[in-house]
């Protein structure tokens, strides 16, 4: 098989494009799907500050890679949540990634943050479910230090297989209020920075593909608190499909894209205000991260 570009022997076939590759073609084509995603959406300009919540697997590190190469200013932030083993080999990688590539990295660790807990035993403590406990400090992380460090734009590495994956769940649930707002970029607004998804165009076998020919270590282990979540039925669900309708996800999700607005605009169902303890924008007088803090007694609820 020769690659359609250059007429070589093509190292990748992508059977939703109908599309042969060589090694540097596929690159070249990686990163025009991750500018065209920016483009399309208007998530940031050259000259924007960006920052990256990278988690050392390969869709985060593969975004700051392409976003760099693109010519952008990134720099990422790790939570290091205290997940054993998952998360040491974490760190270690990111922190690899940003010396190697001489970019800038910040680093959370959740140890100095709760009082020497980490994210295991906050959840044992709380008795909170993990993956809403960990989003919960995570979104907190990530929006108080774009605000502080004068951040314009937060970007996650979610790719089409997440993105298509929450949309089948959402359709399934009718959960209009979510897909009312499941938008590649949404705006800045009530004390949040903007937030974007450049890898939105790409499946994570294409991502796979970019870190390996671009000798990008990651993670490859994965979260013990994730084994359970329903984002990997849903996913599966459409890997099986896609097995018999070669480009179902990209045709899902784009068709979703077009016909978004009939689910009508995302309505605020309540006002934000600032945490009277910390100034997170909350809906309650104490935002959720401050309550864990107290339920934890490291701080006191204020009367």
């Amino acid at each position: 098989m020769r690659c359609a570009i250059c007429k070589k022997k093509a190292e990748v076939y992508l059977p939703h494009h109908n599309l042969a590759l060589c090694r540097e073609d596929f690159k070249k084509y990686f990163l025009k799907r991750v500018k065209k995603a920016i483009d399309d959406f208007k998530m940031f300009e050259k000259g924007d500050k960006i920052l990256l919540a990278v988690s050392g697997g390969k869709d985060s590190l593969s975004l700051w890679h392409a976003l760099l190469k693109l010519g952008y200013d990134v720099t990422g932030l790790f939570i290091a949540l205290g997940i054993g083993e998952f998360s040491e080999r974490a760190r270690k990688i990111v922190k690899e990634f940003s010396d190697k590539n001489k970019t800038n990295l910040i680093t959370v660790k959740l140890e100095n943050e709760f009082g020497g807990n980490t994210l295991p035993q906050i959840v044992e403590k709380t008795r909170g479910i993990p993956c809403k406990v960990c989003g919960k400090i995570k979104r907190y992380y990530f929006d108080r230090i774009a605000v502080k460090e004068n951040f314009d734009v937060i970007a996650t590495g979610h790719n089409l297989d997440d993105e298509s994956a929450f949309l089948l769940g959402n359709i399934l649930n009718w959960n209009i209020e979510y897909l009312a707002k499941q938008l590649p970029a949404l705006p800045e607004e009530d004390g949040f920075k903007k937030k974007v998804k450049p890898l939105i165009y790409l499946t994570e076998r294409e991502i796979a593909i970019y870190a390996f020919f671009n000798e990008i270590n990651y993670n490859e282990l994965s979260c013990p608190f994730s084994k359970k979540a329903k984002s990997h039925f849903y996913k599966e669900s459409l890997h099986q499909m896609e097995l018999s309708y070669k480009g179902l996800r990209i045709k899902f999700f784009k068709g979703f894209l077009r016909n978004q607005k009939i689910f009508g605009k995302a309505e605020k169902k309540y006002s934000l205000s600032p945490c009277k303890i910390c100034g997170y924008p909350t809906s309650s007088e104490i935002c959720g991260v401050c309550k864990i803090k107290i339920n934890l007694g490291l701080i006191e609820e204020e009367k």
